[in-house]
């Protein structure tokens, strides 16, 4: 992690903090932080991916605005997360994505529905298109079968080793003495943690959602979110199992496996996505890095897009509609694969490494667990 403005305002924030110490039992960070006396870029990349932007600490602290410490913890780390998200990412040139990354989902993800529009109607008969389609095979009749799993399975694998090779990168830069190799207890730790977004908990009584008041809201809608995302994944894993393994081509009845969880994964995330957006436009602003909320806002908007079109997908599949809004989902999905790896999504990978990391440190017995 190269030195920012950024990395010098955490370091003299996070030296600040450790010497007074108020927050301590508030999050995973601050215990974290008490083990350094000095900390280094990779220290501060890892202490600010742990950081779940609960914004107590911020509430909490008598050096916050208007002091003249004037110190913003939420704030600082969220302008490093996205500094790291931009270090770590492969290829490396690609990590300017970043920089503008509202505008660059919404035309990455304009023209991935462009593309998948435009090659639908080369290669296919309008009326093949704007027919109904009905039985196994449908979707193939619109886009071909090896169309669709050149373009999908290209792009899901290609995200896979960005993703990969990002995560590498982050977790040679956060390295520490202090976390020996990984056992059975600390990635159990870890999993725990990710799993129930412990760390969104406040230690049972909420997080500063909106305001100074505590509330839980944000946690649900991340776990609707989450888990819908699961959900989806999980729909088109067993989907790829029954055409390619059984040889039972989609589309599927209702009550089928690969429909029922794509619905309640869709039906998530909408809620998810959708409550996310709503807490950003209501909660305080003073906490947070304003200059980082079209990113947010247009990664959210993408994820609900691709499950509204999906459930959209699903409702109209018998119809004549089927055909163009196939390729519009098929877009959306092709944009989402090419942009897990430089959007604001790469902070579950990361956040997860930090967990493990901070896991790593609990059980060595150099970390209190945090309340």
């Amino acid at each position: 992690m190269q030195e920012t403005e950024t990395t010098e305002e955490a370091r003299r924030a996070l030296e600040i903090c450790n010497a007074c110490r108020y927050c301590e039992g508030f999050c995973a960070v601050f215990p974290a932080m008490e083990l350094r006396r000095e900390f280094a870029t990779g220290d501060l990349s890892y202490l600010a991916n742990l950081c779940h932007n609960c914004k107590g600490c911020y509430y909490a602290c008598q050096y916050a605005p208007p002091h003249e410490f004037g110190l913003n913890l939420p704030q600082t780390f969220a302008q490093l997360r996205a500094e790291t998200y931009a270090e770590y990412a492969w290829p490396k040139p690609l990590g300017a994505v970043f920089q503008r990354n509202g505008t660059v989902v919404a035309l990455i993800t304009t023209l991935g529905i462009a593309l998948a529009l435009i090659l639908t109607v080369l290669i296919q008969d309008p009326t093949v298109l704007y027919a109904a389609h009905e039985g196994p095979g449908a979707f193939y009749r619109v886009i071909p079968w090896w169309l669709m799993t050149t373009l999908a399975g290209g792009t899901f694998l290609y995200a896979l080793l960005a993703l990969a090779m990002g995560f590498r990168n982050f977790w040679r830069d956060t390295g520490s003495s202090l976390a020996g190799p990984a056992g059975a207890r600390p990635v159990a730790t870890a999993l725990h943690d990710i799993l129930t977004l412990r760390n969104l908990g406040g230690g049972g009584h909420g997080c500063n959602d909106r305001d100074e008041a505590f509330s839980t809201q944000r946690r649900w809608f991340h776990h609707a979110m989450f888990y819908g995302f699961l959900l989806c994944f999980a729909s088109t894993s067993v989907a790829t199992v029954y055409d390619h393994v059984i040889g039972h081509p989609a589309p599927y009845p209702f009550w089928s496996l690969p429909v029922q969880l794509g619905t309640w994964g869709g039906v998530g995330l909408v809620v998810g996505t959708a409550g996310l957006i709503w807490l950003k436009v209501v909660s305080d602003q003073a906490p947070a890095a304003r200059n980082l909320l079209g990113a947010d806002y247009a990664l959210l908007g993408l994820l609900c897009l691709t499950s509204l079109t999906g459930l959209l997908l699903l409702g109209l599949r018998g119809t004549g509609a089927m055909g163009v809004l196939l390729a519009i989902h098929l877009g959306i999905v092709l944009s989402l694969f090419l942009l897990l790896p430089y959007s604001k999504m790469v902070h579950g990978l990361y956040r997860s490494g930090a967990l493990l990391r901070h896991a790593l440190e609990r059980h060595a017995g150099h970390v209190p667990p945090a309340d």
